[in-house]
């Protein structure tokens, strides 16, 4: 179902051509572009466009109104209990990005569909998976308990790992390994940091290796540190400031007198 191929679809030769041209696109930080292409007929044709208007929320911190309609849509074409669960994860992230970046508090909107999506979504699934590394970053970002996170992002692992998610795989590991860090296990998250890297790299994930040039950095010693943030700056400026967010953690220190 398209849902799994929010998570990979398209990376590899062979696949349908459709999923290729969407993911070219929204690898680019295309999300819209890749959203055209999508007819949204069918229930999982609908929610691969809702979750592609909600990742570029997540990105860039516009579009809102699009990503909501997609997922009203895609919420009425949803039928079986693994199809409403989907748009549940799917509404779930939205509500999340949404607090996350100051938007508007949706926080207990987020909790609440995704322990929906939890009640609907099969065990031991792809979809199941990226649910728990949503739940991972709901107790991690907005509720900030990092027993929780670990757990969450650790039963989305072994998933990205049982399933092949690529993608996914890419995402925990860097999750792991920043509560590594912050717990100052700085070769655990180095190593961490360096596999999401490599995953990224190996998929042409290009929106999403700025931001794992950047963790890397923090784990990193001087002149490592420098040279993977004036990579990360230039992919940055490559994708006309995308991630939004990122801008911060890129911006040079200012200078002393």
């Amino acid at each position: 179902m398209a849902y799994t191929a929010m998570s990979g679809y398209g990376t590899t030769a062979g696949d349908d051509p459709l999923q290729t041209a969407v993911w070219r696109l929204r690898s680019r930080a295309c999300w819209a572009d890749a959203a055209a292409l999508l007819q949204p007929a069918s229930a999982a044709a609908s929610l691969q466009r809702a979750a592609l208007l909600v990742e570029r929320c997540l990105y860039t911190e516009q579009g809102w109104e699009d990503a909501e309609e997609a997922l009203r849509l895609a919420e009425a074409l949803a039928h079986s209990d693994e199809e409403r669960g989907a748009a549940a994860c799917e509404r779930g992230h939205l509500a999340y990005a949404a607090t996350l970046l100051g938007v508007r508090d949706r926080a207990d909107e987020a909790r609440a569909a995704l322990g929906r999506a939890a009640a609907l979504i099969p065990p031991d699934t792809a979809e199941r998976a990226l649910l728990d590394y949503r739940r991972g970053l709901v107790a991690q970002n907005l509720s900030g308990s990092a027993p929780a996170a670990r757990a969450a992002f650790r039963r989305a692992h072994a998933g990205a790992v049982a399933h092949t998610d690529t993608l996914l795989l890419s995402s925990t590991w860097r999750h792991l390994a920043g509560l590594a860090l912050s717990e100052g296990e700085l070769a655990e998250a180095r190593h961490g940091f360096t596999e999401s890297l490599r995953l990224r790299e190996e998929l042409g994930y290009l929106v999403g290796t700025a931001p794992a040039l950047a963790s890397l950095a923090d784990a990193e010693s001087e002149p490592e540190a420098s040279r993977l943030r004036e990579e990360a700056r230039r992919l940055f400026r490559l994708l006309g400031g995308v991630p939004t967010w990122l801008a911060r953690q890129l911006t040079p220190p200012a200078a002393t007198a």
